[in-house]
């Protein structure tokens, strides 16, 4: 029963904690099997480095600043209706001289062979703020979508060091069991000497095996863990096989988290580049929303065309040239700008409440990662007691059954505790970090 706990410990502290989700991603090195990457050379990896990598190779990174890219785009449509527009025209017709079209139209325009071309201009006097609106609105959304990219390389360096964290731990779990392997294997060694010599009975040897075999167990499912955070890993730093990494930590002196949890919630909304694009949303809803209801109001837009023509009749002057200006003021159309301004000031407040809600999300994340944070750094005093006492429990049963004072159930029980203090303590050790990784992240602070 103790065994099966322990496997259940081991597997919810290493595995239900490597929740990282990313999209495939194709690196600039070409495509390799996984029994090919095991067997490449191994790549000495730090912290920093591993970051450095999946920012320049992740596809969500590209992705983030391909968007970026695009809402640059369009401001420079929604640019484009303030400038004039021009074309050129050229006409050729042949025709029956002095003829005239019978049916089809109300005029009745006589048709010249002619040869002819010729320029027009056209240039948007005033539509009231329309337009500009159209641009404001663009240039917010592109702010946006810049708060977004730089939202999507914070998540990916989330992702890296938790990733990172996470196949330390399970390494350093592995070095645990395979400790634990190495001491109960030596221990079944001398049992089954001395119940060669009659020194000691079968059931002691049989207690022994159980438990080197326990450990087996236990260095198989550490392995297991150690292989899938690596393959993690791996695939956030853009690789498409699991890379054979060998991690360097890097040491660092344990510092307390934060004692009040209310600064870190209002540097988290001035700073997080979630809030920010939000902002810009809201504001762009806001400008989409006036440009509506600029529907109403009148277009003004100036036409002018000049041109030549060589090849004409003579009732064709050589050239030609107008000057025009014309007025567009909207009566009825059925309520359609009525419709879309209603919809534009409702997707206003959709972005509002989006914002608050974000908001208030972001404080309870804050929070929660404060209370984890804390929670985790109790948790090292007492599990590096924890492991302490297991120790000295180890070497009073060790003793007593060597004595002949203890029975092997004792001395297995205190291997048990052991093992487990020695997960405990090195998962507090690296579960600490990662508090303090999510808490920099929600309050988009470097750490």
């Amino acid at each position: 029963m103790r065994s099966s706990c322990l496997l259940v410990i081991l597997t919810i502290l290493v595995c239900g904690r490597c929740a990282i989700a990313q999209l495939p991603s194709t690196p600039a090195t070409s495509a390799r099997t996984a029994q090919l990457a095991s067997s490449s050379a191994t790549m000495s990896l730090t912290l920093k480095e591993a970051e450095t990598i999946a920012l320049r190779s992740n596809p969500q990174i590209a992705i983030g600043e391909l968007r970026a890219l695009v809402a640059q785009q369009f401001v420079r449509e929604q640019r484009s209706a303030l400038l004039p527009n021009a074309y050129l025209s050229l006409t050729a017709v042949d025709a029956n001289p002095g003829s005239r079209i019978a049916a089809g139209y109300l005029n009745n325009p006589s048709l010249f062979p002619r040869a002819a071309g010729g320029v027009t201009v056209g240039q948007l006097v005033t539509d009231f703020g329309r337009t500009t609106n159209l641009l404001s609105s663009a240039k917010y959304g592109a702010k946006a979508e810049d708060e977004n990219a730089t939202a999507t390389r914070a998540q990916i360096i989330l992702a890296v060091d938790q990733a990172f964290y996470n196949s330390l731990e399970t390494e350093a779990l592995m070095r645990v069991a395979n400790e634990t392997v190495n001491a109960r294997q030596t221990f079944v060694d001398k049992i089954q000497a001395l119940t060669g010599a009659k020194l000691k009975s079968d059931i002691d040897l049989s207690f022994a095996k159980v438990d080197e075999a326990r450990a087996e167990l236990l260095l198989l499912e550490a392995r297991n863990n150690y292989d899938a955070s690596v393959a993690s890993l791996s695939a956030i730093l853009g690789y498409p096989d699991q890379q054979n990494l060998q991690l360097v930590e890097e040491t660092s002196n344990i510092v307390a988290p934060p004692v009040d949890v209310n600064p870190l919630i209002v540097e988290a909304i001035q700073q997080r580049p979630e809030i920010a694009a939000l902002k810009n949303e809201v504001e762009s809803a806001h400008k989409s929303a006036s440009a509506e209801h600029d529907l109403w109001r009148p277009t003004i837009t100036a036409l002018s065309v000049v041109g030549q023509a060589p090849v004409r009749d003579d009732a064709i002057p050589s050239w030609y040239g107008a000057v025009g200006v014309n007025v567009n003021i909207p009566v009825f159309n059925g309520f359609l700008y009525n419709a879309r301004a209603k919809a534009a000031d409702l997707q206003t407040d959709v972005n509002r409440q989006r914002l608050l809600d974000f908001q208030n999300n972001l404080a309870r994340d804050v929070r929660d990662a404060w209370h984890d944070s804390n929670r985790s750094f109790e948790r090292l005093s007492v599990t590096k007691q924890l492991r302490e006492q297991a120790d000295l429990a180890l070497a009073l049963a060790q003793a007593r059954y060597n004595l002949g004072l203890g029975s092997i159930v004792e001395f297995t029980q205190a291997e048990l505790q052991k093992t487990e203090a020695d997960i405990a303590d090195t998962d507090a050790r690296y579960q600490y970090r990662l508090s303090l990784v999510l808490l920099a992240f929600v309050t988009a602070t470097p750490h």
